[in-house]
């Protein structure tokens, strides 16, 4: 079979007995970083005859058959860096064709930076969604934001700590100041830190720097809708940054549920007023 199993995502204690047992009797152990799986392998005194192969993102897509094919007969045991695999994470590719072939899949659950940071937030949990990384180019970043702005369930993105204070303010400007969100920084660690509090103070206090690996939580959009008026500031913040009047006002309609066709007749009445 192939078998996902979650690694620690800092403290070593988190490893369970069923990973040392499978990463003990696996034919094959696709790893993102093979160097990193054979230090947490001695570290956690798992003696191994495995065959180590690398599967991160540049060799995924052609080494994912021939690992499957493997799979059919030997136990092939998938892991990442840290937490489970396939969460922004490498392994989708092995996964999505041994499902296709009729290759048994399983996993090994266990630690995960996500649902970890999720459940020390202090933010609801009936119902979120997993955005990944946001886009590194503000352009991107702005569009991609704008749509999340009406989401309801509360959102969690990773970040890295050299973007993370660019990335809050980005956040504060399309989600409003207020919204509530946790920074949670180097989780199950010895310097684990989880700060909380509007986006804005986020944002204010991310300025100074931050270090570690890191997980954004926000809270979902109130249930009150987004007056038009606020669209359409929205859609004059992302037209002053360069996008085109027709993608911003595409953009914000996706995101408020506003009619995208009445957005474009008043910020185009609005754009003649100020011409005039």
């Amino acid at each position: 079979m192939l078998l996902l199993a979650a690694t620690p995502i800092g403290n070593l204690g988190d490893a369970s007995p069923r990973l040392r047992e499978a990463l003990a009797e696996a034919s094959v152990i696709a790893a993102e970083d093979t160097r990193r799986t054979a230090q947490l392998m001695r570290l956690l005194e798992v003696e191994s005859r495995a065959e180590l192969v690398a599967l991160h993102d540049h060799y995924e897509r052609d080494r994912a058959a021939a690992l499957v094919e493997r799979a059919a007969s030997e136990l092939v045991v998938l892991v990442s860096d840290a937490g489970m695999p396939t969460v922004s994470d490498p392994g989708f590719r092995a996964v999505q064709l041994a499902a296709e072939r009729g290759v048994e899949v399983s996993a090994i659950p266990g630690p995960s930076a996500v649902l970890t940071a999720l459940a020390v937030s202090g933010l609801p949990t009936d119902r979120f969604a997993f955005e990944g990384f946001p886009p590194r180019k503000a352009g991107e970043r702005s569009r991609a934001l704008a749509a999340l702005a009406a989401e309801r369930r509360t959102l969690v993105f990773f970040e890295a700590p050299s973007r993370i204070a660019e990335t809050l303010g980005a956040l504060a400007e399309a989600f409003g100041p207020d919204r509530p969100a946790a920074v949670c920084r180097e989780l199950t660690k010895l310097h684990e830190e989880v700060r909380r509090g509007a986006l804005s103070e986020l944002a204010e206090w991310a300025a100074a720097g931050v270090r570690g690996e890191i997980v954004l939580v926000v809270a979902g959009a109130p249930e009150s809708a987004v007056s038009p008026e606020a669209a359409l500031a929205e859609v004059g913040r992302l037209v002053a940054g360069g996008e085109r009047l027709k993608d911003a006002t595409r953009a914000v309609a996706e995101a408020t549920g506003l009619s995208s066709r009445e957005l474009y007749a008043a910020a185009l009445a609005a754009r003649d007023e100020r011409d005039e």
